[in-house]
């Protein structure tokens, strides 16, 4: 029986090289897989491209929904961002096909599964991380670990050679060959004319580069206002001027109305958020980030609709979160992000972490409305039936002395400062 290898297909260049070298390397039955998490029209025509590129047979998992709800929304729970810019959309989409590509392998039979991650990168990781997690006895194949492989293909340049020769059809270009990941919480883009941190992704000769949004200078003149309906942390409705009209654009049928509100499902609230984003120029990033693997490396985003949802959760969150539930929440965003970004999805202590955030969220309901402008989301009004604010505390014109003492203050504030009081003494003894 002939080794069946399942690998991780998108259809660009460096997957549709991997078929057939790995096919003729290994002398094997190839399966491409390709998990649906929101690429859009990029799908169009894989399966045959595939087949004509030397897979036995193609896969598309629709995966869109999980995507959104089992890994975006938990994400976003837990309000997580690596190294305070990025919003971790190619980290969180490689759990969850690494996911699909194990089911087909134990419906197939394979005995390996293989991706097109280059040894410099964080896919490599977070893929075999997600399989040594879910799957520990499946081979894992990673082409670029391996010495002929980098022989025959030591860049993009003689990978898009290669491709051309092979009649390969691929967006890459020696003149523009930056690479792309796209899905439904963002796009990514890297290499090639972004490796120099001096060039200006911003600048005209990145125009066309953009897919999911406009620049913020090209955005409308005027704010557009959306609210979001919250209920357990995740979003469940949108309310806009126009949104039934966005709704059949982006191809998201409501699931009901509570109120004024439409219902959504967390994929469709993705879609509709990305939509509108996107037109504000909402969740550009330009960053040099820490790789795991000990490089530092520039990568560009648009992140659209989690920029929005980003800011909508955090502010939802400064009305219904008790004070020390959400700095303890906050202490391990850090910790978290790094998990996610690093591949450990899977792991025991990304699942204890997420049973407390699940905790957390359990008051996080009610309704935000934001205010998007020019690549900007502007807080502009909260509400919620598990509010925490108290108008008749927090006033500054007296408010009930039953609910809040000022006289209290006093001895608090004499009570804090008592260590600081004490040590400065013994620091600063004052001579007789």
């Amino acid at each position: 029986m002939s080794k069946k290898i399942v690998v991780a297909y998108s259809g660009g260049l460096d997957t549709s090289v991997l078929l057939i070298w790995l096919k003729k390397r290994f002398d094997a039955e190839v399966i491409a897989y390709c998990a649906d998490v929101g690429q859009g029209e990029e799908l169009d025509g894989l399966e045959e491209k595939a087949l004509n590129t030397g897979a036995s047979k193609c896969y598309i998992g629709d995966l869109k929904e999980e995507f959104a709800e089992d890994f975006i929304f938990p994400m976003f729970q837990a309000g997580a961002i690596y190294e305070g810019k990025y919003w971790l959309g190619t980290s969180i989409a490689r759990p969850v096909i690494a996911k699909g590509m194990i089911d087909v392998a134990r419906a197939e039979g394979a005995q390996a599964l293989a991706h097109g991650a280059t040894g410099k990168g964080n896919d490599q990781v977070r893929f075999e991380l997600s399989t040594a997690s879910l799957a520990p006895d499946l081979e894992m194949i990673a082409p670029w670990r391996m010495a002929d492989f980098r022989a025959e293909f030591p860049g993009r340049a003689e990978m898009i050679e290669y491709a051309e020769k092979q009649g390969i059809p691929v967006q890459a270009s020696a003149a523009k060959s930056y690479s792309m990941d796209r899905n439904l919480l963002h796009i990514s883009f890297e290499s090639g004319i972004l490796e120099d941190p001096w060039y200006d992704a911003s600048g005209e000769d990145c125009r066309d580069m953009y897919v999911l949004s406009v620049s913020p200078q090209d955005a409308p003149d005027d704010p557009e206002y959306v609210q979001i309906l919250f209920e357990n942390g995740n979003p469940v409705g949108l309310k806009f001027d126009g949104l039934s009209d966005l709704s059949e654009e982006v191809g998201i049928n409501s699931s009901g109305e509570n109120g004024e509100y439409t219902l959504f499902s967390p994929y469709g609230v993705m879609m509709v958020l990305n939509s509108l984003g996107g037109k504000h120029g909402i969740g550009r990033v330009d960053m040099v980030e820490n790789r795991f693997v000990g490089m530092k490396s520039r990568g560009v985003y648009e992140t659209p609709g989690g920029g929005i949802l980003f800011e909508a959760h955090r502010i939802i969150e400064s009305l219904t979160m008790d004070r020390e539930v959400m700095h303890l929440r906050d202490s391990l965003i850090p910790k978290y992000s790094e998990l996610v970004y690093n591949g450990f999805w899977f792991a025991p202590e990304r699942e204890a972490i997420q049973a407390l955030i699940s905790e957390s969220q359990r008051d996080v309901s009610g309704e935000v409305r934001v205010k998007l402008y020019k690549g900007n989301v502007i807080a502009a009004g909260v509400r919620s039936e598990q509010s925490l604010y108290n108008e008749d505390v927090a006033t500054m014109e007296g408010g009930s002395e039953e609910a809040y003492d000022q006289d209290d203050a006093t001895g608090f504030i004499r009570l804090n400062g008592l260590r600081l009081r004490t040590f400065s003494r013994n620091r600063n003894p004052r001579s007789d």
